[in-house]
């Protein structure tokens, strides 16, 4: 099972012990045919910034998608105290046009009801009267800082149960094994933890994931468990044209065969009371009233059965997350039975002091504080059995620069729409600086200069309105904390009428 982790380009290398493939080219595919929705964590929980980077990250997903009535759909959500629709699936037929649409999105705030946004795309999205159709495959990508402030297991559930694949983005803190409860089986191919920078690394994988997901298949098996799996094949019949015959037997046994007559309209059905570490054949056998349909086979084989694991193993899985200059966030899998604690052992590069700390068997995550900034540090995670043996592995993490926020923010008018901005340059390694305009009236602009430079001109800003203006200093790993400034422009006075006296 691969799960990314990402603190950054060099510390998601260090940590999983794996190179970054090369972004490939999008691979579009006339045959794929399903509505695609997005669901954004829009809340206060998340940062302007943050979600400023998400929106680039789902405008870049969308737009080389093949968008049209006969291929792809697309539609958004916010996530914040009530669930907000940003487009449905017939609002846009172009790629260009969605990213638009993604890029002037606004941020709700408020909390993190997902569960209450999982229950709209359900009950309203996910509809014709919505622009989604009927007998398509149907993709939600969740894209969260990975807490809810309500359930969202539930809802998610309602939807896989409907055939929906469900793919999770985790920017955030989020655990490990309840995200993977909530995704799409198996979790290798749905789950994806990143830091917020570098969502980017994960998009032609992902794209291709997604398309892969909405091309009609034959008779194939998702959400594959330890006693369960969810069968799903092209329609292939109508309601009235005939009906399925659907039969499952162990490879090793076909005499133990169990058979399901099923209506011609059914595109899929939900086995389950089945064996763990099984091999399945199954075979779908369409019964028309007007022409033969030769039947469709596959095999499935079920999962180990997760309350019997292996005796006494390490933790396959750690994964670093929301790096700051003094902690980082650590989770680990799997929980295995008879362990009795986990033992986190951590210490600077090369050859620090290290530090023990323990965390109880019942959970798999800490946060590690009091460290040191713009450091690497080794991080062992150790689990200690009833039986006094103990089974271990080890990753690298980075703590990221302390981020300084820009002392002052001045304006000097240049005329009646044109201003000069100047500020105090930032403490530590700057790498540049961001200079965001908000404009009353007209297009909001954002600037990009080099560390050596403090000032910029800003022309366009009519007179008499009110503008805001904000500048962020960017270091290698992260943002800095922005200072933002409003400025005004004096209205326009007029000349005195002349009279001749």
């Amino acid at each position: 099972m691969i799960v990314w982790a990402a603190l950054g380009l060099l510390c998601l290398r260090l940590a999983l012990g794996q190179s970054i493939p090369e972004p490939g080219p999008a691979t579009h595919s006339p045959a794929a045919h399903g509505d695609l929705l997005f669901l954004l964590d829009s809340s206060a929980s998340v940062s302007y910034y943050e979600f400023s980077r998400v929106k680039e990250f789902v405008g870049q997903l969308v737009q080389p998608l093949p968008l049209g009535p006969g291929a792809v759909q697309t539609s958004m959500v916010h996530v914040g105290s009530k669930p907000t629709v940003e487009f449905s699936f017939d609002q846009h037929r172009s790629g260009a046009a969605a990213q638009e649409a993604i890029r002037a999105a606004k941020q709700l705030m408020g909390d993190t009801n997902t569960g209450l946004a999982l229950d709209l795309a359900k009950e309203q999205l996910f509809t014709t009267k919505a622009g989604a159709r009927p007998g398509v495959r149907k993709v939600l990508v969740w894209v969260t800082d990975g807490g809810s402030s309500d359930d969202a297991q539930a809802p998610m559930q309602a939807l896989k149960d409907l055939g929906v694949t469900v793919f999770i983005i985790s920017t955030g803190r989020g655990n490990f094994l309840d995200l993977s409860a909530a995704a799409s089986q198996p979790p290798e191919k749905h789950l994806r933890f990143v830091d917020v920078d570098d969502l980017q690394i994960i998009i032609p994988e992902l794209r291709g994931s997604i398309l892969e997901a909405m091309r009609p298949q034959e008779l194939h098996a998702t959400e594959v468990t330890s006693h369960s799996f969810r069968l799903a094949w092209p329609p292939l019949l109508s309601g009235d044209s005939g009906y399925y015959l659907l039969e499952v037997a162990p490879s090793a046994d076909p005499g133990a065969k169990q058979s399901r007559h099923l209506l011609g309209n059914e595109t899929g059905w939900f086995w389950d009371g089945l064996e763990p570490s099984t091999t399945y054949k199954v075979v779908l056998v369409p019964e028309s009233n007007l022409q033969y349909l030769a039947p469709q086979t596959t095999q499935v084989t079920t999962l180990e059965d997760p309350l019997c694991p292996p005796e006494e193993v390490s933790p396959a899985w750690i994964l670093i997350s929301h790096s700051k200059p003094h902690s980082f966030h650590v989770s680990w899998a799997p929980t295995p039975v008879g362990v009795l604690r986990y033992e986190v052992l951590y210490g600077p590069l090369p050859g620090g002091e290290a530090q023990l700390l323990q965390v109880p068997a019942t959970k798999n995550s800490t946060t590690l504080e009091n460290l040191s900034p713009n450091t690497t540090y080794l991080v062992t995670v150790a689990a200690i059995y009833r039986s006094g043996r103990e089974k271990a592995l080890s990753a690298k993490a980075c703590t990221q620069e302390v981020a300084s926020k820009i002392g002052h923010l001045y304006f000097q008018s240049l005329g009646s729409s044109t201003v000069k901005a100047s500020w105090d340059s930032a403490e530590g390694d700057v790498q540049g600086y961001q200079v965001r305009c908000q404009r009353q009236v007209g297009p909001p602009s954002l600037l990009s200069v080099s560390p050596q430079t403090h000032s910029v001109v800003l022309t366009g800003l009519a007179a008499g309105t009110t503008n805001h203006v904000c500048v962020t200093p960017i270091y290698q790993s992260h943002a800095g904390s922005r200072r933002c400034q409003t400025v005004r422009m004096h209205p326009v006075t007029p000349a005195p009428e002349y009279r001749p006296t």
